[in-house]
């Protein structure tokens, strides 16, 4: 699902909102979400999972087309942790 059709169908569902308010909801809440992971924060939401960062020190890599070796630098990359409930849903218990 797309950010636009996610936009679409919390409008259909909810009709007495206009779609520009639901997008401005939509955008404020993903906008919120980034910033506190730039932060470094955590964010949890209940049932759904938790938003996190984790580092990833430097490391020698491989170009994958010529074989040699290449540094890569430290960088910090977002991770999700699925809650339990959503866990459960996906799996059918």
């Amino acid at each position: 699902m797309t950010k636009s059709e996610l936009i679409a169908r919390l409008a259909e569902r909810n009709p007495h909102l206009y779609q520009r308010d639901v997008e401005r909801i939509v955008g404020t809440i993903l906008d919120e979400v980034t910033g506190a992971l730039a932060r470094g924060d955590r964010v949890e939401l209940r049932g759904f999972g938790a938003f996190s960062v984790k580092r990833r020190g430097p490391r020698v890599g491989r170009n994958p087309r010529t074989g040699d070796s290449v540094t890569v630098s430290e960088k910090v990359v977002p991770y999700f942790k699925t809650g339990k409930e959503l866990r459960e849903r996906l799996n059918g218990d």
